[in-house]
C-alpha cells in the first residue's frame, strides 16, 4: 500500500496553550508533496509552494495540536499546463476552494515520539479522518535562529476520490501518496 507523508507529523492531541510550547509553520522550510501514478507509465510528482500553520507541542505530557493550511493554487509540478489544470475545477476547483486544511485530532505516542497522527484533512470542501505516519522529528535550537525548533516527518495515504476528485478516473490514478516535511519554530529560545 502506498504511502502519504503529511507534514503534520505533529498534529496531536488537543491541548491548553499553558501546558504546550507554540510554535509557527516555517514556509520557507516545509515541503508538502504529492505522487500519483500517471496513466500507468510513470508517477507524476508535484507540491505545494505556499503553506502556514501552527502547532502546539509537550512531549513530556504526551500532548499536541496541528493545524495547517495549504494554498491550493500553489501547486506546482514543474510544467505550467498541468498545474492550470489541476488548479481547475476538474481536480482541485481553487476558486472555490483555495484552501487545503489538516487539523489533528489525536495521536498515537512511541515512548516520548509521535507514532502516527489521526485528523481531519479537507479538500475541495470535503474533510474525511486521516491517518498520517510519523516517520521522523527532532526538536532543538535553530543554529541561526536560536529559537527552539521541531522538524517533522510524515507520510500517509488518501484516495483522491473520496474528496470529490474523480477527473481521468481510472488512468490516472486514485491512490495518492501525500509526503510532508516541516519546520516549525517556537517562540522562545
Amino acid at each position: 500500500m502506498k504511502r502519504t507523508m503529511l507534514f503534520v507529523a505533529a498534529a496531536f492531541l488537543p491541548l491548553s496553550a499553558a501546558q504546550a510550547e507554540m510554535f509557527t509553520i516555517d514556509p520557507g522550510h516545509t515541503y508538502p508533496h504529492f505522487r500519483i501514478n500517471h496513466l500507468g507509465f510513470s508517477t507524476m510528482h508535484g507540491r505545494f509552494n505556499t503553506t502556514s500553520g501552527t502547532l502546539q507541542f509537550d512531549p513530556a505530557a504526551k500532548q499536541a495540536s496541528v493545524e495547517i493550511t495549504i494554498d491550493a493554487s500553489s501547486v506546482d509540478t514543474g510544467h505550467k499546463k498541468r498545474d492550470d489544470h489541476l488548479r481547475s475545477p476538474d481536480f482541485l476547483n481553487v476558486a472555490e476552494h483555495p484552501e487545503i486544511k489538516f487539523k489533528s485530532t489525536q495521536v498515537s505516542w512511541n515512548g516520548a515520539t509521535p507514532a502516527s497522527v489521526t485528523g481531519n484533512l479537507t479538500i475541495m470542501g470535503v474533510s474525511k479522518p486521516v491517518t498520517l505516519t510519523v516517520t521522523e522529528m527532532n526538536c532543538g535550537e535553530h543554529p541561526f535562529s536560536k529559537k527552539h525548533t521541531c522538524g517533522f516527518n510524515a507520510m500517509g495515504e488518501i484516495k483522491r476520490s473520496d474528496f470529490g476528485v474523480k477527473y481521468g478516473l481510472p488512468a490516472i490514478g486514485d491512490e495518492m501518496e501525500l509526503m510532508f516535511e516541516v519546520e516549525a519554530a517556537g517562540s522562545t529560545s
